[in-house]
């Protein structure tokens, strides 16, 4: 006997349930297809032709068995394509950084160690090649990385050194007599860890080391070093297996050591700088603190990956949540027969259609990174160079979103564990494998709290440049409505909000949309103001003081990120609804867009009240406001799940029919 039909007498279910006055549908594929946004034809054909076995079960492997099937999974994966577009087709690639992203997005809806490898291959080893070497390493790895017949892994971090990567300890020193680079690790904090494909699966890594040449250190570069050859590892070379983790085990995650390993001059990727034979070094950019952010910047593709991964494993959490409670009953109506279905109780809306509303958000906010993403690497596929003030956006905007969505993940996908309650907790629910496998997206490609802080000082340099001629009083005088179009930095896309914002009324409607984006663009100029305010004073005392000084502003750093985060995420979400061009769906999501931006008014009004920017009653009518449209959207919940265009044999969980 199974264990779902051992479960089944203690469940009992109830047909889908909704209102007598239910509005009248809309058509679903007119909103899955407006959702699935810039590539929602990448998306689409993905559905149709990706095999099902990429997405059955593995919570019951053993770690070995696991990763062989994520192994055989990544085989299937080469051959269906789609994991070429980010490359140029110069090397066989489709000239599409964000159909690449698209389909990343899509192995989310499976096993994530998948989608994880996938993405260390094509992601983050063949990514690196590709935008930081030259012809020299496109022309004879390019090719080979794509078919799988080069497995690589990406070495940046070390066991002491993990978001400081300024501060790896990993050098390359040169040798001009023999024209080689000798890569060497001086001590085990050096050594890198947590690397995907490190353990068993990599022939070759990118590492990551301080280049030495002539006696001077010039700084972390990359380069490209052999870990085995024919079977066998290089010597000098040491590997070890991170074994099991609490989630991912079908990813080989390990750790590198290198004991004066040589390798070629021509290994390190030189596109942003070079060492002659001579050993003399040479670089485009005078700056080596330009130069180390600019290598950076060159792979931010990853942090967009892993945000659009995180929602797309958040939906599956949702819809097999959201289908559950709506099937599920407890406890007996008053004065009725039989019992309430779980999403009739305003307490389960409040838990599962407010995060529902923000998936939504988030979606709509990383469709427009995407697009972004695609215009500036088609830029560097074409071998120019984006624009250097447009790239620090961008960057700014992916650590932002990546923080939002990894974060909205993990507190998401807990929340739908609990609301199913025992039966979420059982592992053939696929919730518990959904929790383990994303908790640990909120510290790779970059920890949640260091990037927010980074986000919140890219706002600090901004506003600092806007108002470096401004006086005291003018800056004091500078108006919100100013503040929001020239120092927010507005994308094209956004624009079209800007109309609504200017109005500046209080308004006795709580839908009014220029208002709740007007409050949250107000919160971020107050915020990042008084902020830049307390930095300047703080840079201000003595150098052996500044250090604690800057450190005790870091709660507000975080509250700067935070802030424009929910602005930005806001104005992608009202734009795209300003663009939408089918009525019943804009009005749905008109709705959508009212909970998520009144919920966020309603979690941050403490921040409000205490800076007088709301009454106490405009407090209490925003969380009537939010029950009212959770009441209201609750006969819509399937035409939201549906929206998201999820098989429903993806699902793979017990909590949810495969039909109905």
């Amino acid at each position: 006997m199974t264990t779902t039909e051992l479960r089944a007498p203690d469940v009992p279910t109830a047909p889908d349930s909704a209102p007598e006055t239910a509005p009248e549908p809309l058509d679903t594929d007119v909103l899955r297809r407006f959702l699935d946004g810039r590539f929602a034809d990448l998306r689409e054909q993905f559905r149709r032709e990706a095999p099902a076995d990429l997405f059955t079960p593995s919570h019951d492997l053993s770690t070995r068995e696991h990763r062989d099937l994520t192994r055989a999974r990544l085989r299937t994966l080469a051959e269906l394509g789609g994991h070429e577009l980010g490359y140029s087709s110069r090397w066989g690639g489709g000239d599409s950084p964000g159909g690449q992203v698209a389909q990343f997005d899509m192995l989310g809806y499976g096993d994530a160690s998948l989608m994880i490898k996938s993405g260390v291959q094509w992601g983050l080893f063949g990514g690196a090649v590709q935008a930081l070497g030259t012809e020299r390493h496109h022309s004879t790895l390019l090719g080979p990385l794509l078919r799988l017949e080069l497995v690589g892994c990406f070495g940046m971090t070390e066991t002491g050194h993990g978001s400081d990567v300024a501060s790896i300890g990993t050098t390359a020193t040169y040798d001009p007599a023999a024209q080689e680079f000798v890569v060497h690790t001086p001590d085990a904090s050096c050594r890198k860890d947590y690397i995907g494909g490190a353990a068993e699966d990599a022939d070759v890594a990118v590492v990551f080391a301080q280049l030495v040449t002539g006696g001077e250190s010039r700084g972390v570069h990359a380069f490209v070093v052999p870990l085995r050859v024919d079977g066998v590892d290089v010597p000098g070379v040491w590997r070890g297996d991170d074994g099991r983790k609490m989630g991912l085990n079908g990813l080989d995650n390990g750790r590198l050591a290198f004991d004066h390993v040589r390798v070629p001059r021509t290994a390190l990727l030189n596109r942003y700088a070079d060492v002659a034979e001579d050993g003399t070094y040479s670089s485009p950019i005078a700056s080596a603190n330009s130069r180390f952010f600019t290598m950076l910047g060159a792979l931010v593709k990853g942090r967009v990956s892993v945000s659009g991964g995180a929602l797309s494993q958040t939906k599956v959490a949702l819809e097999i949540a959201l289908r559950y409670a709506q099937r599920r009953t407890q406890f007996k109506r008053p004065g009725g027969d039989g019992e309430v279905v779980l999403l009739d109780y305003l307490a389960h809306q409040r838990r599962l259609l407010i995060p529902l509303a923000t998936t939504y958000a988030l979606t709509f906010a990383q469709d427009e990174l995407m697009g972004e993403m695609d215009e500036l690497l088609r830029v560097q596929l074409a071998g120019g160079e984006a624009d250097a003030n447009r790239q620090r956006a961008f960057e700014s905007h992916a650590a932002g979103l990546k923080v939002a969505s990894t974060w909205h993940a993990t507190r998401t996908i807990q929340t739908c564990r609990e609301a199913c309650g025992g039966n979420g907790f059982l592992a053939d629910s696929r919730l518990p494998q959904l929790k383990a496998d994303t908790d640990v997206f909120t510290t790779f490609e970059g920890d949640n709290t260091v990037l927010l802080q980074l986000v919140a000082k890219g706002q600090l340099t901004a506003y600092a440049q806007q108002f470096s001629d401004l006086d005291t009083l003018g800056m004091a005088r500078f108006a919100t409505r100013d503040f929001v179009t020239t120092y927010a930095g507005r994308s094209p896309a956004r624009s079209l909000v800007a109309d609504v914002v200017e109005a500046g009324r209080v308004p006795e409607d709580l839908h009014d949309r220029g208002w709740q984006l007007r409050m949250l663009a107000e919160r971020e100029r107050h915020v990042v103001e008084s902020l830049a305010k307390r930095m300047r004073k703080a840079r201000s005392r003595p150098e052996a003081e500044r250090f604690e000084a800057v450190d005790e502003l870091q709660d507000h750093l975080l509250l700067a990120g935070r802030a424009h985060v929910d602005r930005v995420v806001a104005e992608a979400f009202a734009a795209a609804i300003a663009r939408c061009d089918d009525p019943a769906v804009a009005a749905l999501l008109s709705d959508v867009f009212d909970l998520h931006a009144l919920s966020v008014l309603e979690a941050e009004k403490g921040w409000y009240l205490q800076h007088r920017r709301m009454t106490t009653l405009r407090a209490k009518a925003i969380t009537t406001a939010v029950n009212a449209l959770c009441r209201k959207l609750r006969p819509r919940t399937g035409e939201l799940l549906d929206g998201f265009g999820i098989p429903r044999e993806w699902l793979a969980s017990s909590l949810v029919p495969e039909r109905g």
